[in-house]
């Protein structure tokens, strides 16, 4: 049996959080994905984290607090289902809200439209521009005051 976590209220936390969608059946949720990863790695974790968006519902101490204790939280979806969004508002949150679809002009594609077809390798979906376009609104978005 895991041991539970200790968290301590403003020990270890990032100034802000970022809650990703990480659809990995469409171009739009990967890139969510990466774009976020993106911009911490370039802002530093000190600044900002990709926070675990299952822990919201299931009451992780740690997510919860750490949540809390941020100046902004940002949630980054790719399409108009916004889950990530709506994951952070039911637990009480009120996140800026980046969709990928909006924000950036990205066209949504499933990967499961290939399937009996020729298959290609899940990065051929993603496009490194709209990665990049994405990370850069991301950072745009935690840096604004």
């Amino acid at each position: 049996m895991a041991k539970e976590e200790k968290f301590q209220a403003g020990v270890n936390t990032h100034e802000n959080v970022i809650f990703s969608c990480y659809g990995g059946v469409s171009n739009t949720g990967i890139t969510s994905a990466l774009a976020s990863l993106e911009a911490v790695k370039e802002l530093g974790l000190e600044k900002a984290a990709v926070m675990c968006l299952g822990g919201l519902p299931t009451h992780v101490k740690s997510v919860l607090g750490k949540t809390q204790a941020a100046e902004k939280i940002v949630t980054v979806d790719g399409c108009p289902f916004e889950c990530a969004r709506k994951i952070v508002e039911q637990a009480g949150f009120s996140p800026i809200s980046i969709m990928l679809t909006r924000d950036i002009g990205m066209k949504k594609k499933g990967l499961s439209e290939d399937i009996g077809k020729e298959i290609k390798g899940v990065m051929e979906y993603i496009s490194d521009d709209e990665v990049k376009r994405a990370k850069e609104l991301i950072i745009k978005t935690i840096l604004e005051e």
